[in-house]
């Protein structure tokens, strides 16, 4: 007899859940941080933490096309190698995540892990970036986000993705490109973050790099494969459980503070269940917690003065319409969606690049002006 949502439900929230916990206490003892990524190497001229990213991209992009090979997962079922290629939506609000990521200390994941570690500024930051996605995905953000930046569409009948894209004008099969793309792609990111010798002496990058690759290629076999019916027999129709999209989901730290939120508000109404996104999101929280407790790193720390508060409110408000806008942030689309292969995923991650190095340009500026 087929198992029911309901029963599926737990298993799905308890497997993010574990895998986000293992990479919240990965990602405070390596440090991992995107932002900080863009930082060094647009301050100090160091892309250790980049070449860190840039492996986990790697990592889960052979990952999840093996699992795709393989017919564990379907990757196009997720939202990222979808039809509609919002092309606007994806530059502009991965551009504007940048900035607000910038501003805000860190991006979504960042902002939990330290949260983990006493940091009340992203206690704060996670507040308010959660209320804006929320406006953002059902208030009066959306109406913008819909009405204006999501107009600038192109149907892409074949889907988004690279190999469905060279397939369609080259007649080579979709496999053989899955397979060769994601070895030349995650292959060739892999082989340049051990380019650099003092990448490879520091175990905590490969550590921080593999890990993070490997928590997102989980998170889809949770999501794809655990929490997959073919047929639900109350609905009799394909469904994926415990997700707030109704699509296969990996890992992404923007949409899912909002539904947190929503949960915490709504905790007496019934029919609200602990879905992935809100799993990952509290697992993080306590894996970061548990590490900083275990070496004795937790501190509390608050905002400097008024103009830290009011820049770290401002980046939670970028953050939130910005991610949301471009579906997803740099573990979203900048890990979870390049693994499928989407083209608008590699746009989103140039674009959050950009913004956050522009605005680490502006705050130098701003610094040297002062000086």
């Amino acid at each position: 007899m087929e198992p029911t949502a309901s029963q599926l439900a737990p298993y799905v929230a308890w497997g993010a859940f574990a895998l986000a916990f293992v990479f919240g206490a990965v990602g405070n003892k390596t440090d991992f941080c995107t932002m900080g990524a863009v930082s060094d190497w647009v301050n100090m001229g160091s892309l250790n933490r980049m070449r860190m990213w840039l492996l986990a991209i790697g990592v889960a992009i052979l990952g999840a096309n093996g699992l795709q090979l393989a017919g564990v997962v379907d990757l196009s079922k997720s939202i990222y190698p979808g039809p509609n290629f919002t092309w606007l939506s994806y530059l502009v609000g991965g551009f504007l995540f940048g900035i607000g990521m910038t501003l805000a200390s860190g991006c979504g994941s960042k902002t939990l892990i330290r949260i983990g570690a006493g940091n009340l500024k992203s206690l704060v930051v996670f507040v308010i970036a959660g209320i804006a996605a929320y406006m953002t995905l059902r208030g009066i953000l959306g109406t913008f986000r819909v009405g204006v930046l999501e107009k600038a569409v192109l149907n892409l009948s074949t889907g988004q993705d690279l190999p469905s894209l060279i397939a369609a004008v080259s007649g080579v099969s979709r496999n053989s490109l899955i397979l060769f793309l994601s070895l030349v792609l995650g292959g060739g990111l892999i082989a340049y973050a051990y380019g650099a010798r003092d990448f490879r002496a520091n175990f905590d990058h490969t550590l921080g790099g593999v890990v993070t690759g490997l928590v997102v290629v989980g998170g889809w076999v949770v999501s794809g494969r655990i929490g997959y019916l073919a047929e639900d027999p109350q609905t009799l129709q394909e469904a994926f459980v415990a997700t707030n999209s109704g699509r296969m989901e990996a890992f992404s730290f923007v949409a899912p503070l909002a539904w947190s939120l929503e949960y915490l508000m709504f905790w007496t109404d019934k029919s609200k269940i602990i879905t992935y996104g809100i799993a990952s999101t509290a697992g993080v929280i306590a894996g970061s917690a548990a590490y900083a407790l275990a070496v004795r790193k937790f501190r509390w720390e608050g905002f400097r003065d008024a103009e830290d508060t009011g820049m770290h409110i401002i980046g939670g408000l970028l953050m939130g319409f910005g991610g949301v806008t471009a579906l997803g942030c740099t573990i979203g689309q900048g890990i979870s969606g390049i693994s499928t292969l989407a083209v608008g995923s590699l746009m989103t991650f140039v674009a959050i690049i950009a913004g956050a190095a522009a605005t680490m340009k502006w705050q130098y500026w701003r610094m040297t002006r002062e000086a």
